[in-house]
């Protein structure tokens, strides 16, 4: 019995201990998930309220800068129908300066395209020269507006998919209808961009027929058979994240498989409606992040609990300063390689800014080499006019020398293009292209060279085709290039005694012009279009002509190839992405 009792106290001693530990697990766990759920509640509700509100102010936006468009273009048909010169070509049957009129309402008006048809549905003038010459007798567009003496609006579908919108009235003279201006409204835009937010955006028309959306398989169907087309798949990962997700809220809807919020709102316009959709995901991810550091909070306590009660106290103690003493020590020697390299970041932005300062000298050196290169063409050029042109004045001719006035005229207007697209060299992609006629530009590019031409007296021979080969690009860049390439092509024949430039233009799925000369060839096809590259004699030229050409051929879509001929001399191809109906759509 005396060997018992000490057993028996210990047993009453820990039991206790036990007991307290136990109740105050239970409390903790009691208060953490009362807490937990209390925040989930709250948090979840506010942040819900938050995203809807801001959804709301997106629809708002969205419904009016739609709304915006649309009565922009509204105005459009009046104000053409009432035009001079568009009744004027109706009546008389002359349309030769319609097409080149609407082109410039149509950058002025910010419309998809513009066309004028005459009484009987025949497209005479459009913008987009592709559609000339169809007919529209059956069109709605045309239809009601024969029938109504106002604007009328019209939606047609696709048939590569989408919606077109126009708005149509008719022209009259002398109380008759004489035609009927169409202008076509570019909503597909605001598709584009809304193509690059988290949001799914729909519009209805009237009836209830989705017109626009980010989803292009919801055109067409009803808002309800949109949202009822969803794959096996995503009904499976909507029941996995519903029953994973006990954060979300009841869901307005599912879009592949996820839970989204619904937005609808009225678009004052043709009884036309709109909905978004937007994610939970937002809602879902700042609630996680609180409850996961309650959650933390709450682990971290229990934690302490159990290290304070534990009976190996004095150990872990122990322990907690050995691990305490490396932290210092790691503390230590990270505060010394934060040190270094705070000194290493600060010698590497003193470099970065000499570098910085040696690129700018670098670049303004080339610059100024690349004005000294292309503007030397023109001052050639209008030397020889200057020297013509005080020639015919001594014979009393001045008719021919206010000829060769207005080349220089040209010549200097030529050098202004010239400085204002060098100024604006590092800005690239900036530039608006417009349909330029290969055969004019090589026109216009032999006329400069004229007088080298004549001076060496260079047989040149084309090539050209019957029909127009057009292309989407810049005009002066163009000839910019082709004037670069017959230059090299006259400074190549220097030495030859009969010298001969064959010009070849051709079209299939790209516009190509080739400049062939019977000089001696190229000796480093490589190194050819770098930059201060050049086979000149010093204070001949600056090496800069290729490569300046080759980067406008390259920014243009195309590119620019050089080789030696198999007769001799060198051949320079220039290849552009030919002008087509897709091109001019694209654009």
């Amino acid at each position: 019995m005396s060997h018992s009792s000490p057993d028996r106290t210990d047993q009453h001693r820990s039991n206790p201990l036990s007991w307290r530990v136990r109740v105050a697990l239970l409390v903790l766990l009691v208060l953490a998930v009362i807490t937990v759920w209390t925040t989930n509640v709250l948090l979840t509700d506010r942040s819900t309220t938050a995203t809807r509100n801001r959804a709301e102010l997106r629809l708002a936006l969205y419904s009016g800068n739609i709304l915006s468009e649309l009565r922009r273009n509204a105005i459009v048909p009046q104000l053409l129908s009432r035009d001079p010169a568009l009744i004027g070509a109706l009546n008389s049957g002359d349309f030769s300066q319609s097409t080149q009129r609407l082109i410039g309402y149509v950058d002025e008006i910010g419309a998809a395209s513009l066309m004028l048809l005459d009484k009987d549905g025949r497209t005479v003038a459009a913008t987009d020269r592709n559609r000339l010459g169809q007919n529209h007798r059956n069109e709605p567009s045309y239809v009601d507006a024969l029938r109504s003496n106002t604007t009328v609006f019209t939606i047609k579908a696709r048939e590569a998919g989408g919606y077109a919108f126009s708005y149509s009235r008719r022209l009259e003279s002398q109380n008759d209808v004489i035609g009927v201006i169409v202008v076509e409204v570019d909503l597909a835009k605001f598709e584009r961009a809304w193509a690059g937010i988290t949001d799914a955006v729909a519009v209805m028309n009237s009836e209830g027929t989705i017109i626009l959306a980010t989803e292009p398989r919801w055109r067409g169907l009803t808002m309800t058979d949109a949202l009822s087309r969803q794959p096996p798949e995503s009904a499976i990962e909507r029941a996995i994240k519903a029953t994973a997700d006990w954060t979300a809220l009841p869901a307005d809807a599912y879009l592949k498989g996820e839970a989204v919020m619904r937005i609808d709102g009225r678009i004052p316009f043709r009884g036309w409606t709109m909905a978004t959709f937007t994610t939970y995901a937002s809602v879902r991810e700042r609630v996680n992040a609180v409850l996961a550091l309650e959650i933390m909070g709450f682990a971290l306590l229990a934690a302490l609990a159990f290290y304070a009660l534990s009976r190996k106290t004095a150990l872990r103690m122990a322990l907690f300063q050995r691990e305490s003493a490396e932290l210092r020590r790691l503390n230590a020697r990270l505060q010394r390689e934060i040190a270094e390299r705070e000194k290493v970041q600060k010698d590497l932005s003193a470099a970065e800014q000499t570098l910085e300062q040696s690129s700018k000298l670098a670049a303004l050196g080339e610059m100024s080499a690349a004005v000294s290169h292309e503007l030397n063409q023109p001052l050639a050029a209008m030397k020889t006019y200057l020297a013509g042109a005080r020639l015919l004045l001594r014979r009393n001719r001045p008719e021919e020398a206010m000829t060769a006035f207005a080349r220089i005229d040209d010549l200097i207007d030529r050098m202004g293009a010239i400085t204002r697209q060098l100024k604006s060299y590092a800005r690239k992609g900036q530039a608006q292209f417009s349909p330029v006629d290969m055969g004019e530009a090589l026109a216009s590019s032999l006329s400069m060279m004229e007088p080298q031409l004549k001076a060496r007296r260079v047989r040149i021979s084309k090539i050209l085709p019957d029909r127009p080969v057009g292309v989407m690009g810049d005009r002066m860049r163009i000839e910019q290039v082709l004037v670069n390439l017959l230059r090299n092509a006259i400074d190549a024949t220097k030495s030859v005694a009969q010298p001969e430039i064959e010009i070849l233009l051709a079209s299939g799925e790209t516009a190509t012009l080739s400049v062939r000369d019977n000089g001696h060839g190229i000796e480093d096809l490589e190194s050819l279009f770098e930059p201060f590259y050049t086979t000149k004699q010093p204070g001949e030229g600056t090496g800069l002509g290729l490569a300046i050409s080759s980067g406008i051929v390259t920014e243009l879509g195309g590119r620019l190839t050089a080789r030696n001929g198999s007769d001799g001399g060198a051949v320079f191809e220039m290849q552009l992405p030919i002008l087509n109906e897709t091109s001019e759509a694209a654009e």
